[in-house]
């Protein structure tokens, strides 16, 4: 990707029937129809899309509350939502249409969690083979490892800034851009990802154009990656920034931050990106934390953009 290549937003796209309202929106994924799925805080806390922006319902009133993460799974001719809720203090296991498979509560560490308050799960994501991880962001900053089913095989982090440490682990993907799959964690609380094995070891840390990064979604040898702080990195495979999307730099600095009027909402400007995922064509949408929540289409071109409102797309500085 270059910054000859740019985005334009869809004005309009996703808009909800009567009755419907976002609360926050913390979740987006796509599925192999290109269906979007949107994961927010009010009692429709999944909202289906199809293509062009029509809804083709919600579910999920028990993650009103807690709607933060949403992983989607393609498990063998299946597909499946992992979704995180920290204020339930649980994960949990679902069908596109919403019958949730299994739940699965706190992590069986008295020393790491005396109180069941103290876990507070923020993301998933599944290796080859099944495998899945929970980072616990907003509790005790630790990575928990289980098995397809259920099963915790490990746990590792733990709240530091040193190597292998954690602070806030908001956002967890398994990258397979390299010889051997790894896994990615968005140390938000750091301003870093840092890399592990599937085993937990330790491997790296990268933070070169990062401000507060929130999760992960790849494609091909791209890293996506919203970055609460105003704009969607785009990192190549060895995780080096390569351009920046939607960037207001200072945006997290203006008073009333990330809770602005409409009014003040400059389409193709982020103010608060939480998750991002990109469907068959390119395209681009972003979910924002912020009030009443914000989901952004972006149409990807080459650089020839048409009449909708232009993304920047810039090259890091």
């Amino acid at each position: 990707m270059t910054a000859a290549m740019g985005f334009e937003v869809v004005e309009g796209w996703g808009g909800l029937p009567s009755g419907m309202a976002y609360g926050l929106t913390h979740g987006v994924v796509v599925d192999a129809r290109d269906n979007v799925y949107v994961h927010n805080r009010s009692r429709d806390a999944v909202i289906v899309f199809d293509q062009a922006g029509q809804c083709l319902g919600s579910w999920g009133e028990e993650f009103a509350a807690g709607a933060h993460g949403l992983f989607l799974s393609r498990e063998g001719s299946q597909e499946y939502l992992y979704l995180a809720d920290p204020v339930r203090h649980l994960v949990a296991k679902a069908t596109l249409d919403g019958h949730v498979l299994w739940r699965l509560g706190v992590p069986d560490l008295p020393e790491v969690y005396p109180k069941p308050e103290l876990y507070c799960p923020t993301d998933v994501a599944v290796a080859p083979g099944g495998d899945f991880y929970v980072c616990d962001g907003y509790g005790q900053s630790f990575i928990h490892h289980y098995s397809p089913d259920g099963e915790r095989l490990a746990s590792f982090g733990g709240v530091g800034s040193e190597s292998g440490r954690l602070r806030c682990p908001h956002g967890i993907w398994v990258d397979t851009r390299g010889s051997a799959p790894a896994l990615l964690v968005a140390d938000r609380g750091n301003a870093r990802i840092q890399v592990f094995s599937l085993q937990g070891e330790s491997m790296a840390c990268h933070a070169a154009g990062l401000r507060q990064p929130c999760c992960f979604y790849q494609v091909g040898d791209a890293l996506y990656v919203p970055d609460l702080h105003g704009r969607v990195s785009v990192l190549d495979r060895d995780n080096r920034p390569v351009v920046q999307i939607g960037d207001d730099p200072g945006v997290w600095e203006r008073p009333g931050w990330p809770n602005f009027p409409p009014q003040a909402q400059e389409p193709g400007r982020f103010i608060a990106p939480h998750a991002c995922c990109v469907d068959a064509a390119g395209d681009l949408y972003v979910v924002e934390w912020v009030r009443g929540g914000r989901l952004t289409k972006c149409a990807r071109h080459n650089g020839h953009g048409g009449a909708g409102v232009a993304v920047p797309v810039t090259l890091p500085a």
